[in-house]
């Protein structure tokens, strides 16, 4: 026995009709929001895949202008983005020798307020499909409380209760609740999953941010003390310049 789902819907009632539209349109929203979620944090993490290596080597190189340069390229992550502004405040701190606890503090606060910029770009939408994810199966309850309705209609109307006089109720009820079942599922599925994704994005920037602030604090400490920012063994890419620290060790 098959089932004629366009017999079924010519059957149904106006306001049936109305909760299947009501459902149909909201799991058009859904897989509208959750399309565009999707390509966001592909994109984003194709960008910090890039970036991640990009920064690492300008850091152990001590190369401040490099990992600004790799900022801007791929400013599409969300782990560049998270840096924005932060290389530029450093440069000058850098130069002038200005870099105490304050500045680093601000540097900390820069990058929070950053990661919560990106936090909130990932997110949007995603209340809108928990509203769905929750709300889909009463609506369509409230079509399969109609149906019932309608069904004990029929029943008065024909004065008896057979199949015939109920049947119609009765199937526009359990589609009504069929297709509010339908969104709400995958609508709740979807949601765990950029709620994991998120969380993962949230955790990436966490760990790049710490692994930065020690950079920050040893660059921080050896200003402090009157050293040069950076040690020179970092200068060797530059031909010569690693000659003066071998002669102040007293070796040849």
């Amino acid at each position: 026995m098959s089932v004629d789902l366009m017999e079924m819907w010519h059957t149904m009632g106006w306001f049936a009709k109305a909760i299947v539209w009501i459902l149909f349109f909201m799991s058009i929203m859904v897989a509208t929001v959750a399309l565009q979620r999707y390509w966001e944090i592909l994109k984003a993490t194709k960008q910090t895949v890039k970036f991640a290596p990009l920064l690492s080597a300008a850091l152990d190189a001590n190369d401040l202008d490099a990992a600004e340069n790799a900022v801007q390229e791929c400013k599409g992550g969300h782990l560049a983005a998270s840096y924005r502004g932060v290389f530029t405040a450093l440069k000058e701190n850098v130069k002038t020798r200005n870099l105490s606890a304050t500045e680093v503090g601000s540097i900390a606060r820069t990058i929070d307020l950053n990661k919560l910029e990106q936090l909130a770009r990932f997110r949007r939408g995603m209340g809108m499909i928990a509203t769905v994810g929750a709300t889909a199966p009463f609506v369509g309850l409230l079509g399969t409380t109609m149906g019932v309705v309608n069904a004990f209609s029929g029943m008065a109307t024909a004065g008896s209760g057979g199949l015939a006089a109920i049947s119609a109720g009765i199937s526009e009820a359990l589609i009504a609740t069929a297709f509010g079942l339908l969104v709400a599922i995958p609508a709740v599925w979807l949601y765990n999953y950029f709620t994991g994704k998120i969380e993962l994005v949230s955790m990436e920037i966490d760990y790049g941010s710490k692994e930065f602030m020690n950079f920050l604090l040893a660059v921080e400490n050896r200003i402090s003390k009157g050293m040069e920012p950076f040690e020179a063994k970092a200068k060797v890419s530059s031909g010569g310049a690693a000659q003066p620290a071998t002669a102040a060790s007293g070796r040849p």
